[in-house]
Order: structure tokens, then C-alpha cells, then sequence
């Protein structure tokens, strides 16, 4: 087992989901999501093959053959931040396994039920681990700020005005988690795509408006088929909470407010909100093969007043028959 030593400057860090990722900006780190390395990854579908040769169940969520595999693939990271609470039921043994495999593993819990002091000592504790400095720390959040705020105003692009499709609104949040890995680039990136989005028409009305609720889907054409069939997809629920859609002062407060690692309640309320102020005509429930979170599908139907279709995918592949005419027919009762 590799012993905890200091992490060179600007070294790549692996994270196995959103975590407090103002904390390893001030160390000097660059954070890597692990998620988004695999699934951008062209080679992707083999490396969950890649990981089942390894000894990994079929049985097994395809996200965390995925972040095996693709750490396998890049030896430059060798230490990740694994949220062995709060995240997927099946990171703790990932782990375990990767510290086998020579990876330095630092662990980060959010707290279940939610606790604001205890969250507040696993960041301090991260930042100990990261040799961060606390003050340092809190102007990165105040340096993140504006970029937050420019996320935000994206979304209200995607979901008041049309300018900017549900593709696109996905691409830009689910790598707020890590601002692909280069934050300065993600910032000038943004500031144009921004820029030329407000240039566009606003987009006329008469589109099924759809939300996404669950974790990301895998499947590699989703977005696309959708918009064939005519409808918009104006919210995608954990992309939107990677990208700290409350703006606040407080580091602890932030990633309190955030929904994803706590109880379904939070999420509900949020789903809840979104629904009404994005009027939305239907919920797509997202659900990855082998995973905890499918269990909440009940809840969602028995708490949220809007028709509800659920989908499962399993690993990165092209969106199978089944799950097209599902779409497709559920898109068509929704029509006006």
C-alpha cells in the first residue's frame, strides 16, 4: 500500500465524483473526474470490458468498471479523492482496490443524515491531507464565483430562451465538476460559448419540455434522438447540482445545499422546483444497471405530479430499440 506523501505541484488527481473541488485548486492539483474520463473516452466500452477481464463482476455498475479501467489507462494519476460516502454504494471497495494497485486513495465522506459541522471537518480534513491553505482555499470559491454565476446564466439559456440545447447544457455542467481538467481554458471556453449563444434566435415554442432526473445517462445518442422527436431537454437534475446552482459565501454551505450525496427529500424539493419554474411536460428517470439509486424510482413516481418514464441503460453504447420506441411513444402522448 502506498504510504500518504505530498502531492507533487500540479499533479492530476482523480475524483471519483463532485467533490469540494475548491480545496484541491488551492492545493495547486489539477482534479480529473474519473466519470468523465471514462465516458469521453472513444475506447470507452472496452475499458468496461477492460475491467471485467480484470476480474470485475458483470453484475457490477459500468461507471466503476469505467474508473478502473480508465485509471488503468492513465498512470500520470496516482492518487484519487474517492467519496466513499455519499456517492455510489460500491466506492468504498474501489478503493480498497485501487490502493492495492499502488493508487494513493484519500478518503472523503459527506455526511448521512446531513450534518453541517461534520461536513465542515471533512473539508477541513481534505484540506489538511491536500496541504491546502484554509485562507487560500476560500478565495479559490471567491475566484470559482463569477464562472458559477456564468453556469447559471447558461442554464436559464437552455431552459427560458431555447439558445442553448439540452446537449449543450448537459457538455458544459457535468464538467463543472472539474472543470475538465483546465480551468482556465473551461473559463475562456464558456465566456465565448456564452457570448455566441446569446447571438442566436430565441427558440420558438411548441417543444415537448423534458427534464432528466437520476444520475447521467450513458447512452452515446441520447440527446440527438430526442431532439428528432421534437423535444427539449431544459433540465438535467445532478449536472445542474455539479455546477453549485446556489451561490453562496460559505465553502460548507455550498456543498450542504448541494442534493446529490444526501437524503432523497432534498432532491425532491429540488425536482419539485424545477418542474413548476421549468415547466416542464414530462420527467425522463435516468437509471444505470446495478445501481442503488434505481430503488428511488417509486418515490419520485409517488411524489412528483408529472408523468414519469424510466430508462436503464448499462454500458456506453447507441440507445437500443426498446429505449428508442419508449421514448418515442412517451414523447407523443406529451405533445400538445
Amino acid at each position: 500500500m502506498r504510504q500518504s506523501t505530498p502531492l507533487a505541484p500540479g499533479a492530476r488527481v482523480g475524483l471519483t465524483t463532485t467533490i469540494p473541488v475548491e480545496v484541491v485548486l488551492a492545493a495547486g492539483l489539477t482534479p480529473v473526474d474519473l466519470n468523465n474520463l471514462f465516458i469521453a473516452d472513444p475506447l470507452a466500452l472496452a475499458r468496461v470490458s477492460q475491467a471485467e477481464a480484470a476480474g470485475f463482476p458483470r453484475t457490477l455498475c459500468a461507471w466503476i468498471k469505467g474508473i478502473y479501467a480508465a485509471l488503468m489507462a492513465h498512470p500520470d494519476i496516482r492518487a484519487v479523492i474517492a467519496a466513499c460516502q455519499g456517492d455510489c454504494s460500491n466506492t468504498q471497495a474501489l478503493g480498497e482496490i485501487l490502493a492495492a494497485e499502488g493508487i494513493e486513495v484519500i478518503h472523503f465522506k459527506y455526511p448521512y443524515p446531513r450534518d453541517r459541522e461534520q461536513l465542515a471537518r471533512e473539508i477541513s480534513a481534505l484540506t489538511a491531507r491536500l496541504g491546502a491553505d484554509p485562507e487560500a482555499v476560500a478565495r479559490t470559491q471567491t475566484r470559482l464565483a463569477p464562472l458559477r454565476r456564468q453556469l447559471r446564466r447558461l442554464d436559464r439559456l437552455t431552459w427560458k430562451t431555447g439558445q442553448v440545447t439540452g446537449q449543450e447544457n448537459f457538455q458544459w455542467l457535468i464538467s463543472s465538476s472539474d472543470f475538465a481538467a483546465d480551468l482556465t481554458a473551461y473559463e475562456q471556453g464558456l465566456t465565448a460559448f456564452l457570448q455566441e449563444a446569446e447571438q442566436r434566435p430565441v427558440a420558438a415554442n411548441g417543444r415537448v419540455r423534458l427534464g432528466f432526473a437520476g444520475i447521467p445517462p450513458i447512452f452515446t445518442d441520447l440527446w440527438p434522438f430526442l431532439s428528432e422527436l421534437g423535444a427539449a431537454v431544459v433540465y438535467h437534475e445532478f449536472p445542474r447540482q455539479f455546477s453549485m446552482p446556489y451561490e453562496t459565501p460559505h465553502l460548507v454551505e455550498q456543498y450542504l445545499r448541494y442534493t446529490y450525496p444526501y437524503d432523497i427529500e432534498g432532491r425532491l424539493a429540488d425536482l419539485k422546483e424545477a418542474i413548476a419554474t421549468r415547466r416542464l411536460d414530462g420527467l425522463v428517470h435516468y437509471t444505470q444497471s446495478f445501481c442503488f439509486r434505481q430503488m428511488f424510482d417509486q418515490l419520485l413516481r409517488d411524489h412528483l405530479n408529472l408523468p414519469i418514464l424510466t430508462i436503464e441503460g448499462d454500458r456506453p453504447t447507441r440507445l437500443d430499440s426498446r429505449t428508442r420506441m419508449r421514448l418515442e411513444a412517451f414523447v407523443d402522448v406529451l405533445r400538445p
